[in-house]
């Protein structure tokens, strides 16, 4: 029987797509972001709670009418919920049926060009309402020496995501030190104005409310003298990234 690897749930999420939504955060990632706040989803072969379709459309369903009050729905995140699209596919199938708004909350950090994953991709995006996209820094090498992995493949992502016109939401972490430099959010918002699809983009502020998780794992956290953007920050990074879409949500 298939099944689903979870790391925890939010019955009542606010941030993480529109509306009042039922959050699922996926176990697995193979991005090793230096300011994750979820360390504890990383490893893929790790104790996780198993989870069928049938189980988890039953404990959603009786929060169906806040969806509808709210415009809300059900996101899954992570992790990297990309890792399991086969389950993701099944679940969002069913929610459907039941008209439920269906989101992936994604870095896109296990994408690649091999038919497999195309398959299952192409097949989860019939069902797929929204995507929120990571894009954690626009020039490659400091991605790599931020998350671990090279970000080709996630802006290759971006493109089809565009082609195929789903409706996407560009989320990007500002860290100072790491992720704000003029130059960089420049580029970012060139590649970004060149989609036709991004509905919102989202600057998230760097916080250390993950931290202690990297403390009890006993590894390492590289970023303990970095402060948070101010609001004067984000709000020169939202200018200098000029998006020419909708109104960013946070400024």
């Amino acid at each position: 029987m298939l099944k689903g690897h979870l790391h925890s749930i939010e019955s009542m999420g606010t941030v993480d797509g529109p509306g009042l939504r039922y959050i699922l955060f996926t176990q697995g990632c193979l991005l090793r972001c230096l300011y994750c706040h979820n360390p504890d989803t990383w490893q893929i072969n790790t104790p996780s709670r198993e989870v069928t379709v049938d189980e988890m459309v039953e404990e959603i369903l009786s929060y169906k009418p806040y969806f509808e009050a709210s415009g809300g729905g059900v996101t899954v995140s992570g992790g990297e919920p990309l890792l399991q699209m086969p389950f993701l596919t099944a679940l969002f199938k069913s929610l459907k049926a039941h008209g439920i708004h269906t989101c992936i909350d994604t870095s896109a950090g296990c994408a690649n060009d091999t038919v497999a994953f195309n398959r299952h991709f192409t097949e989860l995006l019939k069902y797929t309402d929204l995507l929120l996209l990571d894009i954690k820094h626009i020039n490659n090498e400091q991605h790599i020496s931020l998350t671990g992995k090279p970000n080709t493949h996630i802006l290759n992502v971006a493109q089809k995501l565009s082609e195929l016109k789903q409706p996407v939401w560009i989320r990007h972490v500002l860290v100072p030190g790491y992720t704000d430099n003029s130059s960089d959010l420049i580029e970012l918002g060139k590649f970004i104005n060149t989609l036709d699809n991004v509905e919102r983009f989202e600057i998230l502020p760097y916080h250390q409310l993950g931290v202690h998780k990297w403390e009890a794992m006993n590894i390492t956290y590289q970023l303990t003298d970095v402060e948070p953007p101010t609001d004067k920050d984000v709000k020169i990074a939202y200018q200098t990234v000029n998006f020419k879409g909708k109104t960013p949500m946070n400024i």
